[in-house]
């Protein structure tokens, strides 16, 4: 059996699996080792590029599945609603990711970049899939349409949080700069502090004058 059909297999069993159907309507789309990857991603960048590869699986999925011949014995139909509903998804929880960093202060910059880098390539592959439709576009039509409005969401979203994170950044990299120009101009004004303080000892001592004892 090929790949298509070993995917569309998995779809029929889910479909029959009470288990299995109350999962997924929970969200629980992800295989182990896509939540492992998740989980390792703690750095908010990085944790945005893991969902962006992710839902990229479920389009190239989707592209390549979608022209499937009208008479295939597998519910393509279901398989493809799928990996949209799975697509759609996964937008959610980076959107999800991307505004708790942001109450957070996280630096997603790059990772923001990389998003606004990817997500048109993505958008070009949704908006050609509806100029071309297949033997099955009429079953996925609607979901394809949300999928559309939520990439462009998406975009629009990120955008804004990448120009809010760039003027956070740069502010506090301009108090960095202040604070050490401040900790310089001290240092600097302890050293001729100091220097003064020397010359004027010497001077006492050739004048016998008594140096006063140095205070703990």
């Amino acid at each position: 059996m090929g790949s298509l059909g070993c995917g569309l297999m998995i779809v029929l069993v889910s479909l029959m699996s009470p288990v299995t159907l109350a999962l997924a309507q929970k969200g629980d789309f992800l295989t182990e080792e896509e939540e492992d990857k998740l989980r390792e991603a703690q750095d908010p960048s990085e944790r945005i590029g893991v969902y962006l590869d992710l839902a990229q699986v479920r389009l190239d999925r989707l592209t390549r599945y979608r022209g499937e011949p009208a008479n295939s014995p597998y519910d393509v139909e279901t398989f493809l609603n799928k990996q949209l509903d799975e697509f759609l998804s996964l937008n959610g929880e980076l959107k999800n990711w991307i505004n708790e960093q942001a109450e957070r202060r996280g630096d997603m910059r790059r990772g923001l970049r990389k998003l606004l880098e990817t997500c048109p390539t993505q958008l070009g592959q949704l908006r050609g899939i509806q100029q071309a439709p297949g033997a099955y576009a009429g079953a996925y039509a609607s979901a394809l349409r949300e999928a559309v409005a939520d990439l462009s969401d998406l975009l629009d979203g990120a955008t804004r949080a990448l120009s809010d994170q760039q003027k956070q950044f740069a502010g506090l990299k301009e108090q960095e700069k202040a604070a050490t120009r401040l900790g310089k101009e001290r240092l600097k004004e302890e050293k001729k502090r100091s220097k003064e303080e020397k010359k004027l000892r010497k001077q006492q001592r050739r004048k016998g004058v008594p140096a006063e004892p140095d205070s703990d």
